[in-house]
């Protein structure tokens, strides 16, 4: 594998570095495996080396979405849907989520060329492995932070309405 596309990779001076996205496809021809999603919380424990997702694809069955078992990432590009400039809006999303307790910065070899650690450095790291790249239909919230078409300050609206609506009901 070259090293250019690879996570661990270094850049020359004649590539520009690309970076890469802890939320990729498992599809797209670099995607490299992240980690592995626990089966009891669905937290993702991050392996040591990234080893190409398509060595590790055809070991999964094929009525299990390769999601729901592992975690992907491949190259942040242009025409992604959360894409808006040079910053990823899934990150900015995904930030205004209550953190679970005090979350650890997880050891990752992807960090080096992170999009989501380039635009927000640690607190990315720390929401990270809670991160589900499945989708949950019952799951309205999951639902809004991932909908590109859900801005951050339409997903705070939501977050806030919700709140107030729960301590309503709490109150009642």
């Amino acid at each position: 594998m070259d090293t250019e596309d690879t996570p661990g990779g270094t850049a020359t001076e004649e590539t520009k570095p690309t970076t890469w996205c802890p939320s990729g496809r498992a599809d797209a021809p670099e995607s490299v495996v992240l980690g592995v999603r626990s089966q009891s919380d669905a937290s993702v424990t991050y392996l040591a080396a990234p080893t190409p997702a398509a060595e590790l694809l055809p070991m999964i069955p094929a009525n299990i979405e390769p999601t729901r078992v592992l975690r992907f990432a491949s190259h942040c590009v242009s025409g992604c849907a959360h894409r808006s400039n040079n910053d990823c809006t899934l990150i900015s999303k995904i930030q205004m989520l209550p953190a679970a307790g005090e979350p650890a910065v997880p050891r990752c070899h992807l960090r080096a060329r992170c999009q989501w650690w380039r635009q927000t450095g640690a607190t990315a790291c720390q929401r990270c492995p809670a991160v589900s790249t499945a989708y949950h239909a019952d799951d309205s919230l999951s639902t809004r932070v991932a909908d590109p078409a859900v801005t951050p300050a339409q997903l705070q609206r939501w977050i806030d309405a919700d709140h107030d609506a729960a301590a309503s009901d709490s109150r009642a």
